[in-house]
């Protein structure tokens, strides 16, 4: 399975930016799916998680109320709709996918990533 995210940019600080992950290569639809983000300098780390069905959805206090992940399994498609962005969102992200259980926020869980889309959010 091969994931290819879009959608990053440049925005200001309280604008909004929507991310897309679309896999090809395989079934989409057995995977969990999650967002991770890199800021210069630091670790990457996890955003928010979905599950293969969309039922359930995890994420990291730090975009608590502000991003939402959603999917499409006809599209073969994961989002990140981001909203209230902040300057320390800049960074890298990367959507991933897992097919075997374990915690939603933990990276080495996950099977196939994405090259990563950059966003920057200017103040």
């Amino acid at each position: 399975v091969q994931l290819v995210e879009s959608g990053g940019g440049l925005v200001q600080a309280g604008g909004s930016l929507r991310l897309s992950c679309t896999a090809s290569g395989g079934t989409f639809s057995p995977y969990a799916m999650g967002w991770f983000r890199q800021a210069p300098g630091k670790e990457r780390e996890f955003v928010e998680a979905i599950s293969w069905s969309g039922s359930t959805t995890y994420y990291a206090d730090s975009v608590k109320g502000r991003f939402t992940i959603s999917r499409d399994n006809a599209k073969n498609t994961v989002y990140l709709q981001m909203n209230s962005l902040k300057p320390e969102d800049t960074a890298v992200y990367y959507c991933a996918g897992k097919s075997r259980p374990g915690p939603a926020d933990r990276q080495n869980v996950y099977d196939y990533w994405g090259q990563g889309t950059q966003v920057t959010v200017s103040s």
